[in-house]
């Protein structure tokens, strides 16, 4: 005589009811995930737009600047106040713009979305 083996798997119903609780959880989870992910970028593009401002602020104090003059931001001089040379980018893709003068400060495209200072 050989030993039995109680040999059993999962029922169909086990199955299905382990499926319904994980797509719950997907259901709750994602749209929390994005919320999330947005107020990131958000909150990024917002650090980014003081970042600009404080950098236009020390150049134009350093070249003697008054609060009326213009500047660029894609000026060499100004440039080189940030890391690397290079200009940060909105996490959200949107597209910084100069304030027209030095004391306005610069914009998002995505200001409606609140990436604003």
């Amino acid at each position: 005589m050989s030993p039995k083996t109680n040999l059993r798997g999962f029922t169909l119903v086990e199955i299905m009811i382990v499926v319904a609780i994980i797509g719950l959880l997907a259901a709750v989870a994602v749209p929390n995930f994005l919320k999330a992910r947005t107020n990131a970028q958000k909150n990024s593009c917002i650090a980014n737009l003081r970042l600009i401002d404080s950098t236009i602020q020390q150049w134009a104090l350093e070249n003697k600047k008054q609060s009326t003059d213009t500047y660029a931001l894609s000026d060499t001089t100004l440039l080189g106040y940030f890391k690397g040379s290079a200009m940060p980018y909105c996490p959200a893709s949107g597209t910084y713009s100069p304030g027209s003068v030095v004391a306005v400060v610069p914009t998002c495209s995505l200001s409606s979305l609140g990436h604003t200072l």
